[in-house]
């Protein structure tokens, strides 16, 4: 990365962060010195430490579990006890196997640890058949090819107007001018929500998985359940008036409308609405700042991106892969399974690392941690999940990503990455909360 020191202004440094530990009560700052997976007792190993996420401290632990434990046993965490599967094909086989592994809600969803009793939110991606695609499908026409084709104009409007605007040849912060920025037009527009109040979509993502990060809600489960509260109350509204008008494309018109999903609970609702929001904000988001942080992090590859602009398909399939912007899917085993000697028992909790998965060296020819952006194999990630679940939303993603890299390249020689980004403090979403960049034109 560049030299810090002369280039990034005061106004623009890094954020700092306090984290709430999961264990202990009170908060501190989290710097703690953490040994190499080498070091590390296997039998306690906890992957979901927060601080690992934050620190990046992931990679060798997932390398050990694949190699040594791929069915991983932690006893003993925040989330409660746990199986890892970090193996390609083992989350693959786990995510298609529907009658021994569930999702639904009703057996603990799509997160590790116990949804509060009180505050349970039913989405149909955290449901079984037949539930799960009578609501999917409903939901399914916003985002179908007819529709990918009516936004591709609106989309690199918005794009062309957003890299036309950041400050060429000064340092500004990529996620919130760009990426964050432009998964949030591209929301609003699928909700048909107000434009002006468009940031309230990123406030609720951030809110919804980060129940414990005291940076994003300092008040805890209280402040918590107040603000997606107040999500619920501005969609409920939503949905009540577009029950009384014809129906549109928009998702909540479709919800609406649709014969299984037009007479959703509140809590339902909500659900439905954040499985949306996060999905359609965070791994979108996430995707478009890995894209330049990964092209910085490998040169070779972005030098062969400017010489072949045609790669930017693959290239964007390669990132999603590389990036891994949800790290896990939970699922709940409904009948004890043998796998690697051992036994999942009925009702134990699983998590499905489609990032370890994604860097497995069994299944990938080529070094799976290098981004190789003409990758044979890139459109075979597992950042989409597999079967009945895989993202409603994927190929919508994708065209973001694809109208982004085209624009950039005609208008700069490179964006130069200043400093390591700043990393999220949680192993579900995984993404940049800052990176600090420059644009340099052609």
């Amino acid at each position: 990365m560049a030299d810090t020191l002369t280039k990034i202004p005061h106004n623009l440094e890094r954020p700092k962060i306090t984290v709430r530990d999961p264990l202990h009560p009170g908060y501190f700052e989290f710097d703690a010195d953490i040994p190499p997976a080498s070091e590390v007792d296997m039998e306690t190993l906890d992957i979901v430490d927060p601080e690992l996420w934050r620190q990046g401290k992931i990679w060798d632990r997932f390398k050990r579990m694949r190699d040594e434990d791929p069915l991983h046993w932690t006893p003993d965490s925040f989330v409660g006890p746990y199986w890892s599967v970090t193996r390609y094909e083992d989350v693959m086989k786990i995510d298609i196997d529907h009658k021994r592994f569930s999702s639904s809600w009703e057996h603990g969803g799509i997160v590790l640890g116990e949804p509060l009793e009180d505050f349970e939110l039913p989405m149909f991606i955290a449901m079984d058949e037949p539930r799960h695609s009578e609501q999917r499908v409903t939901v399914q026409p916003a985002v179908a090819p007819n529709m990918l084709k009516e936004f591709e104009p609106l989309i690199r409007e918005r794009t062309q107007q957003i890299l036309d605007q950041v400050p060429v040849g000064e340092p500004f912060d990529w996620v919130d001018t760009v990426s964050i920025e432009l998964t949030t037009m591209m929301l609003a527009t699928l909700f048909d929500f107000p434009f002006e109040d468009r940031r309230k979509l990123t406030r609720w993502s951030d809110v919804t998985t980060n129940r414990e990060n005291p940076d994003i809600c300092p008040g805890g489960e209280e402040q918590w359940k107040q603000e997606l509260l107040e999500c619920l109350t501005a969609f409920m509204g939503m949905y009540e008036e577009r029950k009384r008008i014809p129906v549109k494309n928009d998702l909540i018109s479709l919800l609406a409308h649709g014969e299984k999903t037009k007479d959703l609970a509140p809590m339902e609702l909500l659900g439905n609405v954040i499985l949306l929001i996060v999905g359609g904000n965070d791994t979108t988001r996430n995707s478009m700042t890995a894209s330049v942080y990964g092209l910085n992090k490998f040169p070779e590859e972005y030098a062969k991106l400017k010489a072949d602009p045609s790669l930017i398909p693959n290239m964007v399939s390669e990132v999603i892969r590389w990036q891994t912007p949800l790290a896990f899917m939970r699922r709940t085993a409904l009948e004890d399974v043998e796998m690697h000697g051992k036994t999942i028992k009925k009702g134990d909790q699983i998590a499905m690392w489609y990032v370890s998965g994604n860097r497995d060296e069994r299944f990938w020819d080529e070094d799976p941690n290098r981004l190789i952006i003409d990758r044979k194999q890139a459109r075979n990630h597992l950042s989409f999940g597999f079967g009945i679940h895989r993202c409603v939303g994927n190929r919508l993603g994708e065209l973001q990503l694809r109208i982004l890299w085209e624009e950039i390249l005609e208008r700069f020689s490179h964006i130069e990455v200043l400093d390591e980004p700043a990393l999220t403090s949680g192993a579900f979403v995984k993404g940049y909360t800052w990176m600090p960049v420059i644009c340099h034109p052609k």
